[in-house]
């Protein structure tokens, strides 16, 4: 049986992911969620829930972008504020789950600050309602940061690491 826990990381999987539909099941339980838009006849009730809310943290993260700084958050949910630099790339994931720093446990990490790596490196796994998904560098360069440690959770907007654009 699912939890509300469960349904709620379906829904984020959903909201985090470029699908428009997707389909889980399990024994004689199917649960199948689609965006607003997709096909499907929506009740009144489901889209006045799909409305978006407005925080005043995102008022404030709008103010800190005018002013040309940028909002990098860690995986436990802190954030720090750091001038905007051009030559730097924060290593962002695919989904919102667990991050894994190595492939299995006691095996050495993908990449350490210092290590050169391409956009195809893959720096770290998603593991997401049991699913892993390789986490690309993205760009071409060199780790400087590394903000999420081990087996922490993270959110599509969580900056994993940061990368040193190589030009």
């Amino acid at each position: 049986m699912l939890t509300p826990e469960d349904i709620r990381d379906l829904v984020r999987v959903l909201d985090s992911s470029s699908l428009e539909e997707f389909q889980v099941d399990m024994g004689g339980l199917s649960v199948t969620l689609r965006r607003h838009g997709a096909r499907g006849d929506w009740t009144r009730e489901s889209r006045v829930t799909r409305q978006p809310h407005v925080l005043e943290a995102s008022q404030e993260a709008d103010t800190r972008e005018a002013a040309g700084e940028e909002k990098v958050s860690s995986g436990t949910g802190a954030t720090t504020s750091s001038a905007r630099r051009e030559d730097v790339h924060p290593i962002t994931p695919p989904l919102l789950g667990t991050f894994y720093r190595a492939p299995k446990p006691g095996a050495a990490p993908f990449v350490e600050v210092g290590a050169a790596v391409e956009a195809d490196t893959v720096v770290g796994m998603m593991e997401t309602m049991k699913m892993m998904s390789p986490v690309h560098a993205g760009v071409a360069g060199t780790i400087v940061e590394i903000c999420v440690g081990d087996a922490e959770f993270a959110q599509p907007e969580t900056a994993l690491m940061l990368v040193e654009v190589r030009s």
